[in-house]
């Protein structure tokens, strides 16, 4: 006796657990956006009703006259739980597990279902001759369709574009279109990719007229020959007709061969020419560029050049309308990464909408085009039942990628096929490969899970360890004989979550020093926060999910919001196209290096500014050839302008757009680099002051005042202190936490164990000396014997206080320490005014992007908002800080010897650290300081590799010094 119900009619829902792609749809085919040809667009607001299982109602709502006016509405593309304020259900987030029991291909019977209902109207003058489609361009997870009362098929493949004939079934008015969608599906098991999922039409639904004689497929084939600097053009069509592209007098027959003079298609130079497709019914423009992309000596060549990758993973988001993305969101996103140095974008792990890769064309990105295929949760049962090694799905499997290669196979900046993400090893994914080989010649193939490289044309991984990718590139990785012939890119590095990635700088040396390794692509472009007025932005498990992965959804360089985090910041500085270098001195030479593929310098300016203490005194322009990619060249620097004694001074040289280009105005920073000229003096405090007992339970040394009994400065003239201590807490990073499957020791979790969060501070004694107090303590935490004896000695010259911190460990600590330094609380503060690194944060392995100069801040502004709170904030090599209060009041000033890095916000790193949100912290009466001499990098092990050692914060001996004085402003 079966225990299964099946149903039938009305109720037929087997499809939803078929792991077929579908029915009733048209064969894919180029994607294009426009024609003369008429179309009508049918996003919008249509009316909606929410199941909670697939087969809950019948499709009595899509015949003609169903009255649906009591429905919600929702907003077309959308989906459907990101809006009601969560009375439509809400998002749910996961890694890798299915948040469904894995039994492939069945879903559970709680499934929500969404009906969509659209009543549309014909436009005046739409043609009469019967041939129409109907478009949908993303649909998450399975949907099946009907129009005027007919059910016209079903689909699964949610990023994905599916197109319906339905020309014999429209009328003039009242047309009556209803789609049904259901959350879970057979298809929800190959799209397990780590992001929220998010049911519902959430991109364009389109009525397209197709004319008897339309174009119905083409493909446009543009190669370069670079030793003959010509370019041939084909399109090939199933419907004949003729190809136009005027710059290039060109107009020949579909199906017939040209070669012309033309200038190539670079990312770097994007060249596009205007065609256009003709045949009987229908005029589609093209934009034409030429590239031959090749394996070739072991290398990804594009136009016989080897090509770097400087790329970035993006999803498509955004924090209110989720994948829902409009074309100005899609164009920012370009916008951002041009003028942020990115060259190269996977489009994880889906096909994005056709519109952004349109962008990519037009300004000029390297694409990787992944197939909408990810079955990650079956890591969790050793891969059994993967539907990628099993038969029954190769259907499925290679629908999905003649889907993305046909809609997408006019992209010029396609140079590389991605058969999908973490979905194992099996024989579909060879399928998949040979169909694509056999369709599309013109591009290579990837995938990251394919170790043996038996079907890609590149050995890939993710999350690399440095001392690794330098064995790759030195070629002594091992492996199968074919892998080591091939080149090699890190498909994900620099987990870009929360205050990181570290070791960036690191990498890309690796990169460039080794040709075999043609560079990576950050995880990922944005933050996957969820706008929600109770937390600022959500995460995983702030909607009660059963299962989730918490902020590990957060890991862009973009806020939701599209802010640049710091970690963006730095990456554009690390990749830089432009290397600025040299000697400084006052007869120095900057050595200035083209680091682009293609692209001479001649679109770029140059010039100088001299500083003195971090301002520029002079500025002038500087003459640099238009050096050719790879070449350099040594740059004379004019004499230092002025003749300065006792002050730091330091060349800064940028390069610039010389002119407005079609992404950046002109004068946009492109790259930088600073060369010293005389080093930064030292501060010299004469201990001329002796300590005093002020009768009053205090003491009194030149401007600063004590407390007799612990030693603590209590002020500095008539400015509040209090709390003046060692630190050595920081609110853990998610680099710090690490994560779990991780090998390297996460240091995150060991400072909780141990203890650092709470060190307790023993007062040994208080020396009054006839030039110093001197307060001797040690610092340990509870339950352990490891600690730290801490000596600080006060001395002053009168008007300024000098503290001198020595440190000497005791007992065996096994791990680093997150800071080393002071911290301080001041009873307000409001401004900052600092000589160091700037104008953001930065740490030991994240501070290429930290240009030396003086800079000023809000106290809040110097506050990074990251999604999760953690450490941040801190500004590097700082020589002196200021901290002010307003006008006609006195100012705190530090300075440091040597070089500190420096940090104030409104609340405690304890209460940082404790919050989960940023609406958690909440702004006190104190600015809390820290000066910290030392802190400990940031690696990237929220899923990469942990800080490298040399940017480990070793417990050792230490001693420092800083300098307080008060200024009137």
């Amino acid at each position: 006796m079966s225990l299964r119900t099946t149903h039938s009619g009305d109720y037929d829902t087997d499809y939803v657990e078929d792991v077929s792609p579908g029915s009733g749809a048209l064969p894919p085919r180029a994607w294009y956006a426009s024609s003369d040809a008429d179309s009508l667009s049918l996003n919008g607001s249509w009316r909606f009703r929410l199941s909670a299982t697939a087969d809950a109602e019948d499709d009595s709502f899509a015949a003609e006259g169903f009255d649906a006016g009591h429905w919600a509405e929702v907003r077309v593309p959308g989906h459907w739980v990101l809006q009601g304020d969560w009375r439509l259900g809400a998002p749910i987030y996961t890694n890798h597990l299915y948040p469904f029991p894995v039994d492939p291909p069945r879903v559970p019977t709680e499934n929500p279902t969404g009906d969509h209902l659209r009543v549309f109207d014909l436009p005046d003058g739409w043609p009469a001759d019967g041939g129409a489609v109907l478009r949908f361009d993303g649909v998450e997870s399975c949907a099946r369709v009907w129009l005027n009362g007919t059910d016209i098929g079903n689909f699964k493949g949610s990023r994905l574009a599916h197109e319906f004939a339905v020309g014999h079934l429209l009328k003039a008015s009242g047309n009556v279109l209803a789609v049904r969608v259901h959350q879970w599906s057979a298809g929800s098991y190959l799209e397990d990719q780590d992001q929220w999922w998010l049911p519902g039409i959430f991109r364009d639904v389109t009525l397209l007229h197709r004319p008897p004689g339309s174009a119905l497929d083409f493909f446009v084939h543009a190669s370069y020959d670079h030793l003959e600097g010509t370019g041939t053009l084909r399109v090939d069509s199933d419907v004949d007709g003729r190809v136009t592209v005027p710059e290039l007098d060109i107009d020949v027959a579909t199906g017939e061969s040209v070669t012309v003079p033309v200038r190539p298609w670079t990312a770097e130079t994007p060249r596009l020419y205007d065609g256009t497709l003709v045949t009987e019914g229908e005029r589609v423009p093209l934009r034409i560029g030429f590239r031959t992309v090749v394996l070739a000596d072991g290398l990804i060549k594009v136009n016989g050049k080897a090509i770097l990758f400087k790329g970035v993973n993006r999803h498509e988001w955004h924090p209110e309308t989720g994948r829902a993305l409009d074309l100005e969101t899609m164009r920012e996103d370009v916008l951002l990464m041009k003028r942020h140095n990115i060259n190269a974008v996977r489009t994880s792990h889906y096909p994005p909408h056709p519109a952004f890769l349109d962008l990519c064309d037009e300004y000029g990105l390297w694409v990787i085009d992944e197939c909408d295929l990810e079955t990650h949760g079956f890591t969790e049962q050793a891969w059994r039942d993967n539907p990628v090694d099993d038969d029954r799905w190769t259907p499925a499997l290679l629908d999905r990628a003649s889907r993305m290669v046909e809609r997408d196979k006019n992209h010029l900046s396609i140079v590389v096929w991605s058969l999908g993400n973490e979905a194992g090893t099996g024989r579909g994914l060879t399928a998949m490969a040979e169909w694509i080989r056999g369709r599309d010649r013109s591009r290579l193939i990837h995938y990251e899970g394919d170790w043996n490289c038996r079907d890609t044309d590149m050995y890939s991984r993710m999350y690399a360890d440095h001392a690794e990718v330098e064995r790759i590139g030195k070629g002594l990785d091992g492996g199968p004989a074919k892998r080591r012939q091939l080149p090699f890119i890190q498909c994900e590095y620099g987990h870009a979550m929360g205050n990181g990635p570290g070791g960036l700088a690191d990498y890309q040396r690796i990169f460039e020093a080794h040709d075999r390794i043609q560079g990576g692509f950050i995880w990922e472009w944005i933050d996957h926060g969820v706008k929600d007025e109770r937390f600022g932005f959500a995460y995983g498990g702030d909607f009660g999910e059963e299962l989730h992965d918490g902020n590990f959804v957060c890991d862009g360089l973009l806020f939701p919001d599209r802010t640049p985090s710091p970690g963006l910041v730095e990456y554009k500085k690390v990749i830089e196209p432009v290397r600025i270098e040299g000697t400084g001195g006052t007869d120095g030479t900057v050595r200035i290096t083209n680091r682009y593929d293609f692209a001479d310098l001649s679109a770029l300016a140059f010039e100088w500014s001299y500083e003195v203490d971090g301002e520029a005194a002079e500025t002038g322009t500087l003459s640099v050839p238009a050096l050719a990619p790879g070449e350099a060249a040594e740059v004379k620097l004019p004499a230092p302008p002025l003749d300065v004694r006792g002050a730091e001074t330091r060349w800064t040289v940028r390069a610039t757009l010389a002119d407005e280009t079609a992404w950046a105005p002109k004068g946009h920073l492109v790259a930088w680099g600073q060369l010293p000229v005389v080093e930064r003096p030292l501060v010299t405090v004469p201990a001329t002051e002796r300590p005093v007992l002020d009768g009053q339970g205090g003491i009194t040394l030149g401007p600063a005042g004590f407390n007799a009994r612990t030693g603590e400065l209590a002020t500095i003239n008539e400015i509040d202190v209090f709390d003046v201590k060692l630190d050595v807490w920081r609110a853990p990073t998610d680099n710090d936490m690490g994560a779990a499957w991780q090998p390297d020791i996460r240091y995150g979790v060991l400072w909780r164990k141990l203890g650092l969060h709470r060190m307790q501070h023993r007062l040994d004694s208080v020396e009054l000396e006839d030039d110093a107090l001197t307060v001797r303590t040690r610092v340990a935490p509870a339950a352990a014997d490891v600690g730290l004896r801490t000596v600080y000695r006060w001395t002053s010259d009168g008007t300024r206080l000098r503290l001198t911190v020595s440190v000497a460990p005791e007992g065996d600590w096994k791990v680093p320490l997150p800071r080393l330094g002071i911290r301080l609380g001041l009873c307000a503060g409001d401004w900052v005014k600092w000589h160091g690194g700037g104008p953001g944060e930065a740490y030991p392995d994240t501070n290429s992007a930290s240009m030396l100069g003086r800079w000023e801040s809000t106290v809040d502004e110097l506050q990074t908002p990251y999604v999760r709170p953690q450490e941040n904030g801190a500004r590097a090599d700082v020589r002196w800080a200021e901290i002010g209060w307003g006008e006609d009041l006195a100012t705190l000033r530090v300075e440091g010897e040597p070089e500190f890095w420096f940090t104030a916000r409104r609340w405690r790193s304890e209460e940082l650290d404790a919050a989960e949100h940023l609406t958690d912290l909440r702004a006190g009466d104190t600015v809390w300081v820290n000066l910290d001499h030392g802190q400990q990098g940031i690696g990237s092990q929220s899923c990469g590799p942990g800080t490298l050692p040399e940017y480990q914060l070793r417990v050792q001996p230490a001693e420092f010094s800083f300098v307080f004085s008060v200024v009137d402003d």
